[in-house]
């Protein structure tokens, strides 16, 4: 239950974002809820991986580099989709910034509500 909730929450945060920012396009709730799907698959399978093969450089820049790795996830799966766009790498790092802070509101939302009895 929590996890569906959190996407559907996802997929309006991603609607939320398209909404204040310009460099972000969604056309649908539906296209919100694939695109939230995958970023979400995406920062599951090849971010872990990422984060190891840049690992040097994330040290070196003392984790600021974990940006450039949540934008290049954001724009990847704007890259796939057909009704999610992307205009950019500048825009991929400011709409995953303002989706990445949406997505700790979210989750600190929903561990509050499901440790509640």
């Amino acid at each position: 239950m929590k996890l569906l909730l959190k996407w559907v929450l996802s997929a309006a945060a991603l609607l939320f974002v398209a909404y204040i920012y310009s460099g972000v396009e969604v056309q649908s709730f539906t296209s919100a809820l694939i695109a939230a799907f995958v970023i979400g698959l995406f920062n599951a399978v090849l971010r872990p991986v990422l984060v190891v093969l840049t690992l040097p450089v994330t040290i070196v820049t003392v984790g600021l580099f974990l940006f450039v790795i949540n934008a290049l996830m954001f724009w990847a799966a704007a890259g796939v989709l057909d009704g999610f766009h992307v205009n950019g790498f500048g825009a991929a790092l400011l709409g995953s910034l303002i989706y990445s802070l949406l997505g700790l509101v979210i989750e600190s939302a929903l561990g509050g509500l499901f440790l509640q009895k």
